[in-house]
């Protein structure tokens, strides 16, 4: 499934809303998997309203046999590359990224020709989450 939204951060609960759908869809409804899809496609999405100075964010959200691909992709425009950080227990913000590593098995980012980003997390399928050819 393929997604543009306005950058606007009311779009977040958007994004969520139609990865929710597209999760129902694919008839996965454990919340081993649900739960770090959710978390993962809202962090990515913030970011790229956040850091982009694009009006548009795509969304992609696809599976394979064990995982679940999300790639978010903005026009990019600002000198700011995501980046983990380390924020402190006082701090409201800087998690985000740690939070998209410790609920993925891998994630990065490309950075394109015309400087435009997409941010990518694979996330595995809980065990017993049917294949979508399986009945």
């Amino acid at each position: 499934m393929t997604f543009r939204l306005p950058a606007v951060r009311r779009a977040v609960p958007v994004c969520r809303n139609l990865a929710r759908a597209w999760l129902d869809g694919q008839g996965i409804d454990d919340d081993d998997t649900r739960y770090p899809v959710l978390l993962v496609i809202s962090e990515l999405f913030t970011n790229a309203v956040q850091y982009s100075a694009g009006r548009r964010v795509t969304c992609r959200i696809w599976r394979s046999e064990s995982l679940l691909h999300i790639e978010v992709h903005d026009r990019g425009g600002t000198a700011s590359v995501p980046l983990m950080r380390s924020a402190g227990q006082s701090q409201e913000y800087g998690r985000g990224l740690a939070l998209v590593a410790g609920s993925s098995s891998r994630w990065g980012r490309r950075t394109e020709d015309d400087d435009s980003c997409t941010v990518w997390a694979a996330i595995p399928l809980a065990a017993g989450v049917p294949h979508p050819m399986t009945p």
